[in-house]
Formats: structure tokens, sequence, C-alpha cells
């Protein structure tokens, strides 16, 4: 028996009258939130470049998948060996230039025929932006949408247009702001976050990892500013404005942290 058939046979032990009471209460539901931290757990790994790290990682998520297969096999639903079996399929299916005679050029050909092939498989999706996960994080539901709605030329022709739709944006939250309606803010906002987000599709940039990287650099600035106020014997909100940026300037200028 392989590693992991004993991992499958270990679940499976877990989730038995013998097993343990955690293991044996969870369900499909109580174990979303665990999936979700495991998943980004795994990009931290991705982020750190630690392949034992990753390893680990992916273990943690693997092990979330064989959970569900067993809870769902207990109910006669399915196996993880059904899921290995579908999934393994679908990959076949879905690169025939591959596994069949279909020719390519490049990688927009193989995306193309992917979206092709996936029209094929769920006919039930009548219109573009069906499939789209509610429940998957604005962000990134917001550029999925950004980029599926483009495809079908709902798009800016030219650079200036999109700049200028950018513009209109900013100002319209701006008026929202001075006339200190909550409802008509948090709408306006709405509308400039998604413009930002049509920005990074226009210009091949993903907004998630931009903004990841932009937190990272933010917390790695502040630190070192508080680090230096604190040696100064002074507290953050002892200094002024200006002195304040000033200390920012000189933390960018540091270790080109610009």
């Amino acid at each position: 028996m392989n590693s992991f058939d004993e991992l499958v046979k270990t679940v499976a032990k877990l989730r038995s009258p013998e097993g343990c009471p955690w293991d044996k209460e969870q369900t499909h539901k109580t174990l979303k939130r665990y999936l979700i931290e495991e998943t980004y757990e795994t990009l931290e790994a991705i982020d750190s470049n630690d392949p034992k790290m990753l390893m680990e990682e992916l273990g943690d998520v693997l092990l979330q998948v064989i959970l569900h297969a067993q809870i769902a096999s207990e109910k006669n639903y399915f196996n993880i060996s059904d899921v290995s079996d579908s999934i393994n399929k679908k990959m076949i299916k879905r690169h025939p230039h591959v596994f069949s005679n279909t020719v390519v050029n490049s990688t927009e050909d193989v995306l193309k025929n992917w979206e092709i092939i996936k029209k094929e498989e769920k006919p039930h999706r009548k219109e573009i932006l069906d499939g789209i996960p509610n429940s998957l994080p604005a962000l990134l539901k917001a550029f999925k949408v950004s980029k599926k709605t483009a495809k079908e030329g709902f798009n800016w022709k030219e650079e200036k247009e999109i700049w200028d739709t950018f513009n209109k944006e900013v100002n319209e939250f701006k008026e929202a702001t001075t006339l200190k309606d909550d409802s008509k803010i948090q709408d306006e906002l709405g509308d400039l976050l998604f413009m930002v987000v049509n920005l990074a599709r226009w210009y091949k940039t993903e907004p998630e990892e931009a903004l990841s990287n932009s937190i990272k650099k933010f917390a790695q600035r502040y630190t070192r500013v508080k680090e230096l106020v604190v040696n100064s014997k002074k507290n953050l909100n002892e200094l002024s404005s200006e002195e304040l940026n000033t200390l920012w300037e000189k933390v960018k200028k540091e270790n080109n942290l610009e």
C-alpha cells in the first residue's frame, strides 16, 4: 500500500465509530473554513520560497480533500477514487493538444480551447458570468467578472477611455463624501474599487497579488518607522504629519524600499 492509500485509510479510521470524536462530527459545511485556511497557508508557503513548508501545507490541503471525499463516501455519493478519476478525465479532455490531435500555436490558443470545452461540458451555463462562485473574495470575484465580460467585447477600446472612466469614478466618490451620505459613499467607493480592478486587468496585473505586495511593503515600512520613533523616545501620536512624512520618506529610501 502506497502512502496515499495509507492516508485515505487513516482518514477513514478517524471517521469510523472507533475514531476521533472531532473528525466524526465534521461535515462538508463545518470543514469549509479549514479548506480556506489551509489554502491561504499554502499561498504563504509559496511566497516564502520554502519547499519544506510548501510540502507540509500541500499535505494539509490534501487532507481536506480526502476528508470531504470520505464524508461523501459514507453517504454513497462518491469516494476519493471518483474524485481522482473525474479530474484526470477532465485534464485529458481539456488538453486535446497533448492527448489528441488538436494543434495549438500559443498559450492563447490553449486558453481559447479550454473555454470552448468548458462551455460544452456545462451547457446549463447560459451567460458568461454563470459559474463564478458567490463565495469568492470580492477582489478576486471582481477580477473574474472584469475578465469574462471583456472577452465578450464589453471593454474600453483605447487606453485614454479607461483613464477617463477612472477619473470620473474618483470625482463621483469625492462628490459623495461632500454630501456625507454613508450609503452613497459606500456605493461610489465600490465603483471606484471595481474600476481599479479593471485597470489591473487592462495592464495585465493580478490585483490580488498587487495588493498583497503593497500590504507587505506597508507593514515593513510601518514597522521600521515605529522602530525609529521608539528609538527617539517618542510615540507615533506625538509626531506631526510633517515629521511622519519625513520618516516615511527616509524609510522608503532604506534598502531600496521605494
